[in-house]
């Protein structure tokens, strides 16, 4: 269970939003997709609660998410989990896949960043009349445009 997490009591769709960083609406189709599994409702109200398990799992989706894991591959990893230790190699191979594409992502971003960089060289060089200096930063802008991938 999460340190963070009340232990006593169960959290409404509110507070479960807060705490994963998902949007009510998220965590609505999340359930509705079979993601989170069967999510209790208050009995005079309702209202979705989620318990420890549920919320841990909302957690653990969470950070899946923010690592770019999509729906898909998000699912694949609970069938696996479902499996046990038998699914550890294909667990691997998931996790392996997903830091592979998250990895190409953050190059991407590099790129982009220097990009910035590299405009921002080429107005500072005109600002100060440096047309030497714009030259090289074109050029470097020429560059790292080539780099990128479309």
């Amino acid at each position: 269970m999460s340190a963070t997490r009340q232990q006593t009591a169960d959290l409404t769709i509110q507070e479960m939003a807060r705490r994963s960083g998902f949007a009510e609406s998220t965590l609505r189709y999340y359930e509705k997709i079979g993601l989170l599994g069967p999510v209790a409702r208050d009995e005079s109200s309702g209202h979705r609660r989620y318990g420890p398990a549920t919320a841990d799992r909302v957690e653990a989706l969470s950070c899946l998410r923010s690592a770019g894991m999509t729906v898909t591959g998000m699912r694949r990893y609970l069938d696996l989990l479902a499996r046990g230790d038998s699914a550890a190699a294909e667990q691997r191979d998931l996790f392996a896949g997903q830091a592979e594409v998250l990895a190409a992502d953050i190059e991407q971003l590099q790129l982009r960043l220097t990009y910035l960089r590299r405009k921002a060289d080429l107005w500072d060089a005109r600002v100060r009349g440096d047309a030497a200096a714009e030259k090289r930063a074109a050029e470097d802008v020429l560059h790292v445009m080539n780099s990128f991938r479309f």
